[in-house]
């Protein structure tokens, strides 16, 4: 019994005591948030005592993350995987990847972040002290879509564990072999290589060629009996803010069908107008543009389109629904209806992310009217609502987006974490992306 407990007593984990470091976070790409500065504490646990020979598993435990989860959307259970890497030193000296379950309670939102420990195993093939130092760590979220946070040390770190290595008779040799207890993130996310897994980009947006589907013949007059009036095809660079791709180009048509004295706009993009920023479940995107009034009439009507009817896959290209607003007149003349700022809304179970791209440079009127001017109508640079109502104060204006370009952010919300399945993990407020 004594010799029985001598064994257990020389195999039980190493009481190690708490290492805190400073460290920097990348947050995922898509979320356009610069690094962020805090704090970890990890606790590694191993055996006190081992032989050359033997495998030994490792526990990270992390005491606290560099943040809370940001009061932008709570994460649901076991949706959290953290992969990280410890330095092993002393005789052995070589890199123990280290992965924890996707295994975490529900994390509300400005709560702290509650991650599952993460295990390796290490070969000892060298007699001597063996000193265990956490290093860089990921965290993926794999809803509403898969993402990664990376975090690294920014100042040198303190030895979390040592392993007392008796030769036990067995070969040495220079370097230690190290084996994971895996290293690819599952459920949605990518590979996770030594902390630091797969990243979501934020998808630079690829330029359409051109043909949106409607007519490129020059744009109708109002006069006479007819009703429906085709624009012309008019190219347009759009500027957008991060999170969303640097630039858009595409070719943009706004038709128009009259009904009574109001007119039913439909606008239409080029297809493959942009690639997806991230893998999007299906209702998680929809596009909105303000279209610009000019000639005799001023102000801005909001177009609509619906969300994605299917999931969307990371760096394919999309294709914009039809946008669809009504244009009441407010002036009597030859009135001219321009593309304006293009909004993109991203949901994915939280606060939406509103992607405004802003028209870079002039760009051509893709339709003339011949206005009649309507009670309560455009004229006077009030924003028409897309129900066909008028004033100063319309949807546009409240993003706080700038005339020309203002449009109401796209929803994405997702259960599934609104734009990310239902949460992006970052470790800052997300006050920009609400901006």
């Amino acid at each position: 019994m004594l010799g029985g407990a001598g064994i257990l007593l020389s195999a039980a984990p190493a009481q190690a005591a708490e290492v805190s470091y400073k460290t920097e976070c990348i947050p995922p790409a898509i979320s356009g948030m610069p690094p962020v500065q805090g704090t970890t504490k990890v606790e590694i646990t191993a055996p006190a005592e081992a032989k050359v020979g033997d495998e030994v598993e490792v526990v990270w435990k992390t005491v606290e993350a560099a943040s809370k989860n940001p009061d932008v959307l709570d994460l649901d259970k076991d949706t959290v995987k953290p992969t990280g890497v410890i330095k092993v030193g002393g005789a052995v000296t070589a890199t123990l990847n280290m992965e924890g379950p996707r295994q975490n309670p529900p994390i509300p939102k400005n709560s702290p972040m509650k991650l599952p420990d993460m295990k390796g195993k290490l070969k000892l093939e060298k007699a001597g002290e063996v000193t265990l130092t956490p290093d860089k760590y990921n965290i993926n979220v794999s809803k509403p879509m898969s993402t990664d946070t990376k975090c690294s040390p920014k100042e040198t770190v303190a030895v979390g564990a040592t392993i007392k290595v008796t030769d036990g008779g067995g070969s040495t040799t220079s370097g230690g072999s190290t084996s994971t207890s895996g290293g690819s993130s599952t459920s949605g996310g990518g590979t996770s290589t030594s902390g630091g897994g797969s990243t979501s980009t934020s998808g630079g947006g690829s330029t359409a060629s051109g043909g949106g589907s409607a007519s490129a013949g020059g744009a109708s007059g109002g006069g006479g009996g007819q009703t429906d009036f085709t624009g012309k095809e008019v190219a347009v660079q759009f500027t957008c803010q991060s999170p969303g791709p640097a630039s858009i180009t595409s070719k943009v048509t706004i038709n128009a069908k009259k009904s009574g004295g109001s007119y039913a706009l439909t606008v239409k993009t080029a297809k493959g107008v942009m690639n997806s920023p991230a893998p999007l479940p299906a209702g998680a995107l929809k596009p909105s543009m303000a279209v610009k009034i000019g000639g005799a009439d001023s102000g801005t009507v909001k177009v609509d389109g619906p969300a994605n009817s299917a999931p969307l896959e990371q760096g394919k290209p999309v294709d914009l629904p039809d946008m669809t607003g009504t244009y009441k007149p407010g002036a009597t003349g030859k009135s001219t209806l321009s593309p304006g700022t293009l909004t993109i809304n991203v949901s994915l179970g939280g606060s939406p992310i509103v992607i405004p791209c802003q028209v870079k440079g002039s760009v051509q009127a893709s339709l003339e009217l011949d206005t009649t001017a309507q009670a309560g109508g455009a004229a006077g640079g009030g924003d028409t609502a897309a129900g066909g109502g008028s004033g100063s104060g319309g949807g546009l204006a409240e993003t706080g987006a700038e005339d020309e370009g203002a449009l109401r952010a796209l929803a994405l919300v997702a259960g599934t974490v609104i734009l990310l399945g239902g949460a992006v993990f970052t470790f800052t407020p997300w006050a920009r992306l609400r901006r």
